[in-house]
């Protein structure tokens, strides 16, 4: 197997961030976070929905960028920022609740999509630290 050649938890050869079941699901919350944040008052535009899409984007752009260096171990250290990105979005989303910019089961339907993020990527994380030992 090529070192720029991974494996996700089914086992099957990833060529591409594109073929990472959880970059496809990063880039989904990014389109929800950002439908969601246009409902934001003009006053959060560049405060806390600035700072939802930017913590979104990152999830799957430290993916993607990841990816594509050149060892393992740079590639660890990407989906560690990651899932940096993912608690600063869950706060963020929080917050945007409590301050009543959305309702309680939006917030819950985004938090069972962003705990599935987290499980695919410590479970990616896992797999690769194995490869490591």
């Amino acid at each position: 197997m090529k070192k720029d050649t991974y494996t996700d938890l089914a086992s099957i050869a990833i060529n591409s961030y594109r073929d990472l079941k959880v970059w496809q699901l990063g880039v989904s919350l990014t389109k929800q976070v950002y439908l969601l944040t246009r409902d934001f008052p003009k006053s959060e535009t560049y405060g806390l929905s600035s700072q939802m899409q930017r913590a979104a984007v990152s999830i799957p752009s430290n993916l993607a960028e990841g990816h594509a260096r050149d060892s393992t171990q740079e590639f660890l250290r990407f989906i560690a920022i990651a899932l940096g990105s993912l608690a600063e979005l869950e706060t963020q989303l929080i917050v945007a609740e409590q301050l009543e910019y959305i309702t309680n089961p939006k917030l819950q339907e985004i938090l069972t999509k962003t705990d599935e993020i987290q499980r695919m990527l410590r479970g990616l994380q896992k797999s690769l630290k194995a490869k490591l030992s």
